[in-house]
C-alpha cells in the first residue's frame, strides 16, 4: 500500500497473529477477476470484523516458505523477513476479505487478473490465484479494516478502481439499511461488473475502461469530482491507484468534508 490515511484510522483486530488457512476451491469470476475460498487450518481463530477488512497473505514460494514465518508481523519481525533467502521468503501481498461465511467456517478472497499465468505476463499473486488447488496452504496475519466513519454518519461516499471492488463490496454488505449516498466504481470491462449486496439507498455506479491503455483510476475520479456533495455530514472512502485517493481526497477536503471524514489509501502505484 501507498499513500493515505488507514495506518492512522483503522480499526485494529484484537489479535494479529499469523493464521495458516487451506485453499477450498477457486472460480474465475470474470475476464479479471477470480476468487479463492479459504478455510480449515487455523480458521476457527479468524474473527471477521466485516466492512473492508484487509489481511497481509504469504504465498509460498517452497516447501518451507510457511514455516519461516514469524507469529506475528512488527518492524523486527519484518526486516527478518526480509533476510529469508527469495528461494524461500513467501510473496506478501495485502488483500480483503471479501466475504466471511460462519458454515465452515471460510472466507472468500477476491484478485484482480492482469496478464495471463499461462504466458508468464501476470504477477506472481495472480498467477497463484489462477493456479491454486485445494489443500494448498497459505498464511494471513489480519490487519483489521479502514472503515471508520463517526457514529451515526448515515450518508457515504465510495470510490475505488477494480483494487479496491473486494473491500468496497465488504463495505456495502455491512452498510445499515438506512445508509444512503454514492458508490462509484472503475472496472477493466463491462463484463467484470460482479454482483453485489447494497442498502436500496446507496446508488452504485459502474464505470467500464473504454481504453485499454487508459490510467487506472481516471473515470472513476472524473465521476467523483462531479458528484454532488451532500449538504449533510457525510463520509468519504477512496481506494485504488495512488493518484485517485490523493487527488480525491483533495476535492472533498477543499468542498468542506472535514480530514477526519475521509479514508483515503492507495493500494498501489502505476509505473
Amino acid at each position: 500500500m501507498t499513500r493515505g490515511n488507514l495506518a492512522s484510522t483503522r480499526v485494529k483486530p484484537h489479535t494479529s497473529e499469523l493464521l495458516i488457512l487451506n485453499v477450498l476451491r477457486r472460480e474465475r469470476l470474470s475476464p479479471h477477476f477470480a476468487r479463492v475460498t479459504l478455510g480449515g487450518g487455523d480458521i476457527e481463530r479468524f474473527v471477521p470484523m466485516g466492512y473492508d477488512q484487509w489481511f497481509r497473505l504469504f504465498l509460498p514460494v517452497s516447501a518451507d516458505s510457511l514455516s519461516r514465518l514469524p507469529p506475528r508481523l512488527t518492524t523486527l519481525s519484518y526486516a527478518k523477513y526480509l533476510t529469508i533467502s527469495k528461494t524461500s521468503r513467501p510473496v506478501l501481498r495485502n488483500y480483503s476479505v471479501r466475504a466471511y461465511r460462519a458454515e465452515g467456517p471460510e472466507i472468500d478472497v477476491d484478485f484482480v487478473l492482469h496478464g495471463s499465468a499461462a504466458d508468464g505476463t501476470a504477477g506472481p499473486a495472480a498467477t497463484w490465484a489462477e493456479t491454486c488447488e485445494p489443500g494448498d496452504s497459505v498464511a494471513i496475519i489480519d490487519e483489521g479494516i479502514g472503515f471508520n466513519p463517526p457514529p451515526g454518519t448515515r450518508r457515504v461516499v465510495l470510490a475505488a478502481d477494480e483494487s479496491g471492488l473486494p473491500a468496497l463490496s465488504g463495505i456495502l454488505s455491512c452498510l445499515p439499511p438506512d445508509a444512503e449516498g454514492h458508490a462509484l466504481i472503475e472496472i477493466p470491462s463491462p463484463e467484470d461488473r460482479l454482483p453485489l449486496d447494497a442498502p436500496e439507498g446507496m446508488e452504485v455506479t459502474w464505470l467500464a475502461r473504454d481504453d485499454h491503455a487508459a490510467a487506472p483510476g481516471a473515470r472513476v475520479l472524473a465521476a467523483a469530482l462531479e458528484l454532488p456533495l451532500p449538504s449533510e455530514p457525510c463520509y468519504g472512502w477512496v481506494v485504488g491507484e495512488s493518484a485517485l485517493p490523493a487527488a480525491l481526497r483533495r476535492h472533498w477536503v477543499r468542498n468542506g468534508v472535514p480530514k477526519e471524514h475521509i479514508m483515503f489509501c492507495g493500494y498501489w502505484r502505476r509505473r
